[in-house]
């Protein structure tokens, strides 16, 4: 997912039972598709290079990491070994109870930015309408949280926003600053994983 044109579309499939969706750059262009399996005890994430799912080009799989948080660390399924990780998010635990927070870790277990809710309190009253029966189908439209992607000399480098959608299954990624080319797929992959987990939290 090299030389990416933004802004980055994500749009989740309603109509199938995996948990997946489609990310499509400026031009229209399919870039990755995105599918996570329902009922595994171990997040197995696979990226298609497009939606006909011919080839896999990444995997996602959880593990633990430092202070107990969960992390899902990135692989390459095109490079010879398939087994080296080169980076990972981390969801930080109790602050992600409140307000969602991670950290976009590099090959070399060095962090390198940091995932930020932007407003905790959109995500407090998308949770709350969504336990209303009926009126939980509309919180794709009154309640969009947005979430900002920060480098380590705290430039802003990438929102990611919900956008009013039925059922809240669209985002947008729009990009701010600039970030090294060897990043793209670390920070790509992080938010796609991110944005799985959140959407699944309300």
């Amino acid at each position: 997912m090299q030389n990416i044109q933004f802004p980055v579309n994500f749009e989740f499939n309603i109509s199938t039972l995996a948990n997946d969706f489609k990310a499509t750059d400026a031009s229209g262009q399919t870039i990755a598709y995105v599918r996570q399996k329902m009922f595994k005890l171990k997040e197995d994430i696979q990226i298609f290079n497009n939606d006909s799912k011919t080839k896999v080009n990444y995997r996602i799989k959880a593990d633990k990491w430092l202070d107990f948080s969960t992390a899902y660390s990135f692989y390459d399924e095109s490079a010879e070994n398939k087994t080296k990780s080169f980076g990972k998010v981390v969801r930080k635990g109790w602050r992600s109870i409140w307000k969602a927070q991670y950290q976009i870790i590099d090959q070399n277990e060095k962090q390198q930015y940091t995932i930020s809710e932007e407003n905790a309190w959109v995500k407090v009253g998308d949770s709350l309408l969504g336990e209303i029966p009926i009126l939980n189908f509309f919180t794709g439209y009154l309640f969009n949280p947005s979430y900002i992607v920060v480098d380590m000399n705290g430039n802003q480098i990438i929102r990611l926003k919900k956008l009013a959608s039925f059922f809240g299954r669209k985002f947008e990624l729009s990009k701010l600053g600039d970030m090294d080319a060897d990043d793209d797929d670390r920070v790509m992959l992080s938010l796609m994983m991110m944005i799985l987990l959140e959407r699944r939290r309300g």
